[in-house]
């Protein structure tokens, strides 16, 4: 009887540290952000976001053709097809300035991640 008491209080701590987990999790969102590809730019051309934080960037492409997002900075390249959208995680990351540019229109598809405290 005792031992089968011992069990049920560290299955009872378990599940109450993961619904505490849980709980802390949910309420932590990421921040999210968007960036649009029109006539083959981005729009915004600086996006701010807060530092030390992980944020999903939504790149919502308007244009007919396909345009990767590329930085070696932040380490990501993604091909987003035309009239198509793509998710990107980026962060936790220091205060400071993140180059990007669209591969297939370097010239002309550039912008920039600000990182802000």
């Amino acid at each position: 009887m005792t031992l089968l008491r011992m069990n049920s209080r560290r299955i009872g701590c378990l599940l109450w540290l993961c619904a505490l987990l849980t709980c802390a999790s949910a309420r932590g969102e990421v921040p999210i952000f968007t960036l649009e590809i029109r006539d083959h730019l981005f729009y915004p051309s600086t996006l701010v976001v807060p530092a030390r934080t992980k944020v999903k960037l939504i790149v919502i492409n308007r244009d007919t053709t396909p345009e990767e997002f590329e930085s070696y900075e932040l380490n990501r390249e993604k091909v987003i097809m035309g009239g198509a959208k793509a998710t990107i995680f980026i962060g936790p990351l220091a205060p400071g300035d993140y180059p990007f540019f669209g591969e297939f229109n370097p010239k002309t598809a550039q912008g920039m991640i600000r990182v802000e405290d």
